[in-house]
Order: C-alpha cells, then sequence, then structure tokens
C-alpha cells in the first residue's frame, strides 16, 4: 500500500531543523527523472509494451505518462507502490486529442510532444503553466517543417501554447540551435523513430548542456536504436528501426542526489547513495568532482557514490554541462572559505524561475555576498543566517535551499510542495539524515 501522501506537500512553509551531529547514512534516491521521461517518449513510439521499473513518479513524469495516452495509440499505467509506468500499445491510431495536452511546468515532456504530435493525425494543442507559457520554444518549431510537422505558437511569440499539425512526421534533413536548450535535440532524435525516411538533425552552433543528449543516446541504445553521430555537430536516425519494449530499469538521479551530497559537504558528515556509480551517463553526476575539488572526499564505484564533508574551499567552475545542480553547488559555496566563481550558466535564466537570480537573491537574504553576471554568479562563502526563502514554484530552489537549513537556524521554505515536480518524496527522505526522523516543523 503507498504512503499517505506528505502533509508537508500542502503546507503554505516550513521550517528545516538544524543537524545536532553530522550524517553517516546511506539515501536512497528516486529514479531518474530524465531517464524516466526518455523511455517513456521511446515506449509510446516503439507499438510494443514496455515496463519502466524504477521510474521516478513525480509531477513531470506523470504528466508525460498522462500526454502519450492521451493520443489514444498506448494507454499507461501508472504503479506508486512498484515505481512502474507500463506502456502498451491499444491498437488504435495515433490522433490528436480533442481537449489540449496540459503539462504543468514540466519542460522536457512539453518538448518531446511537440515533435511527437507530429506524428498523430490532426491539430494537437499543447501548453502549461504560466511559467511554461514564457519559455522559449522557437527553435524546435523552426527545426520541425523540414521534417514535414507544421508546429507554431498559438500567441506568435515562440513559446507556448503550441498547434501542431500532425500525421506528418516524415523526416529527412533539418538544422537546430543548440544554443537554448539540449532538449529540443533529444525531441528530434527520439521522435525520427516513427518517421518514413532517414532523419538527419545538424547542430547549427553549439550545443549546450551535451550530457542530456547522451542520456537520449543511451536510453535509445538500451531500447535497441541506433543513431549514428558526427561528435556533436550531426545526428542521424536510421529509418526502418523498431525500439525492443520489454522491460527496463530506471537508474537513480543525479539531480536529486545532489542535495543529499550537498548536505554531506556542507554538514561534515558522509553519505552513500546506492544504484548510481562511474558508468552513468548522467552529466549531474560530475558535481561529485566539483565537491571533492572544493575539500570533499568521494568515493565513487560501479554501484555507489559515497562523499564525506571536508573543510571547504571556493572554486572557480565552468557548469554548462550540468545547469540543474548550479544550485546544490552554490548552496555549498555559501558555507566555503573564499570566491566560488561558477560561469557559462546562462541557460539557468530560462529553467522554472530566473536561477540565476533566484539563487542570487535567497543568498543574500541569508547574508552571503554573490555578484550576478548574464551568465555566471561569483558566492563568496561565510555564515549564512536564517532568512524566509522565496522559492518560485521550483523545485531546486526549496530543496536547494533545504539544505542550507541543515546547519543554519531559522531557515524557513516558502511553498515546500514545489518539490512534487520531480522528488515527491524529499521531505521524507530528509528525515532519514535525522536521529529523530523529524527534518522540519
Amino acid at each position: 500500500m503507498s504512503a499517505a501522501p506528505d502533509p508537508r506537500l500542502k503546507a503554505e512553509e516550513i521550517t528545516v531543523n538544524t543537524l545536532d551531529t553530522p550524517p553517516d547514512t546511506e539515501v536512497n534516491v528516486l529514479g531518474s527523472k530524465s531517464y524516466t521521461n526518455r523511455y517513456i517518449a521511446i515506449a509510446a513510439l516503439s507499438g510494443k509494451p514496455t515496463v519502466i521499473d524504477g521510474a521516478l513518479l513525480s509531477d513531470d513524469t506523470q504528466y508525460l505518462a498522462n500526454a502519450v495516452a492521451a493520443f489514444g495509440h498506448v494507454r499507461t499505467t501508472i504503479d506508486h507502490d512498484a515505481a512502474r509506468i507500463t506502456v502498451e500499445p491499444t491498437g488504435e491510431p495515433m490522433r490528436a486529442p480533442a481537449e489540449d495536452i496540459f503539462v504543468g511546468g514540466a519542460g522536457t515532456p512539453l518538448r518531446f510532444l511537440i515533435s511527437m504530435a507530429g506524428h498523430a493525425e490532426g491539430t494537437t494543442v499543447i501548453t502549461g503553466n504560466q511559467r511554461m507559457q514564457e519559455r522559449p520554444m522557437g527553435d524546435l518549431l523552426a527545426a520541425l517543417p523540414a521534417l514535414g510537422v507544421d508546429a507554431t505558437a498559438v500567441r506568435g511569440n515562440g513559446s507556448p501554447p503550441i498547434r501542431v499539425v500532425g500525421g506528418s512526421f516524415n523526416g529527412g534533413a533539418t538544422s537546430i540551435s543548440g544554443q537554448v536548450s539540449s532538449q529540443f535535440t533529444s525531441s528530434l532524435i527520439i521522435n525520427a523513430l516513427r518517421a518514413a525516411r532517414d532523419t538527419e538533425i545538424t547542430i547549427a552552433d553549439e550545443l549546450i548542456s551535451k550530457p542530456y543528449v547522451e542520456m537520449t543516446l543511451a536510453a535509445l541504445a538500451e531500447m535497441g536504436v541506433t543513431v549514428e553521430r558526427d561528435g556533436y555537430r550531426r545526428f542521424t536516425v536510421p529509418a526502418g528501426q523498431s525500439a525492443r519494449g520489454g522491460q527496463v530499469t530506471v537508474e537513480p538521479d543525479a539531480s536529486g542526489m545532489s542535495y543529499f551530497l550537498a548536505a554531506a559537504a556542507v554538514t561534515g558528515g558522509r553519505v552513500t547513495i546506492p544504484g548510481i556509480g562511474a558508468s552513468s551517463h548522467q552529466g549531474d553526476v560530475h558535481l561529485v568532482e566539483a565537491l571533492e575539488r572544493m575539500g570533499c572526499q568521494t568515493d565513487v564505484k560501479d554501484t555507489s557514490i559515497t562523499l564525506s564533508g571536508g573543510p571547504l574551499l571556493g572554486i572557480d567552475i565552468d557548469m554548462e554541462a550540468m545547469p540543474d545542480v548550479v544550485p546544490s553547488l552554490a548552496i555549498v559555496a555559501a558555507f566555503a572559505q573564499g570566491t566560488t566563481r561558477i560561469t557559462n550558466i546562462a541557460s539557468l535564466r530560462v529553467k522554472e524561475c530566473d536561477r540565476i537570480a533566484a539563487v542570487t537573491t535567497e543568498l543574500r537574504k541569508m547574508g552571503i555576498t554573490v555578484e550576478e553576471f548574464p551568465d555566471a554568479m561569483h558566492i563568496t562563502g561565510g555564515t549564512p543566517h536564517g532568512a524566509v526563502i522565496d522559492t518560485y514554484d521550483d523545485h531546486r530552489i526549496a530543496m536547494t535551499f533545504a539544505i542550507a537549513g541543515l546547519r543554519t537556524e531559522g531557515v524557513v521554505i516558502k511553498d515546500p510542495g514545489c518539490v512534487a515536480k520531480s522528488f515527491p518524496s524529499f521531505w521524507r527522505t530528509l528525515d532519514g539524515l535525522y536521529p529523530t526522523g523529524r527534518s522540519t516543523r
């Protein structure tokens, strides 16, 4: 039987209790959001029953699971007790749903669905919450016509709602900018699986967040799909392939892991994350190396990662390849001696919130000196004090600043329920660091 919902997900705010003693424990992190989304999308295009075990069951992944079923060609079943998503063909054709597809703040699902709607007969409208309706999709919309898909922004501003006239994703050759989001490239690669012709995708400039494309290629390879490539300049998906279906297992989420690695770093404790290790394609795994540079001790095995905190020093680091864990590193930097210079992170301006501005604002509330730049932050460590933290409806801001509360009295997190986007059991997992089992009040 599923555990009762955590009441903290409905609270207006919570206060994080400081830890009396540094943690020394193993933390089980939920499955990777990025891999879960990719397996759902691939399964929806495979034409074969697929069972996704160890799946992350969060707002984002459930939006995508429900959305692919709305096309009518598959049904999706979510088993919360088993952390499993099953995707099965219905035998029906893929058609545009009568109602708009709403994905809340789920950026990856929305980008995957824009291309996927190109396979569905009829006109599909895909939209999201207010912030999602501000996020740029223009590069993906510009790339799709060459593949046969008519996709336009309803308001003409390059942002959702997006209208797609489908049944026409034929394949061919297109080019796309890689500067705003690597998810656009992943969307095209995955959906080329169902194209009638070979699909060639050329990156017109420089691809950011390359590890996320590596995850896409790894997920496709796991499902038996070959993608030819010329580095990060060109990707070709030969026509006539079919994903194998069957069972796949999702590894733990490296982004979710980052909060508990940060917890060990700022408290001087030790945390082990099982089920993920040196062979992971998730770019956020490399946060371990950054924390080691800051003074932590690490032990990375094939199937586990252990980090022990130590005296922390500021570093200079380019985080273009792991933008989602910038807030986690920023919190550690707030407790480090010296200045940490985090660069090449302009993509954070167009996430669930403007994360550069949000992290800067909230750290300054805590008495930490931060210099903000268009694509960088310079954080001078010190002794943070308590503050009421605005979370901007952004799960990563809430979880990141909760970690500061392990060491700093008086950290209050507003809208703690926003963590449900990627880590609905976050507060209960945080409880596991405490001898009393009570991380908040």
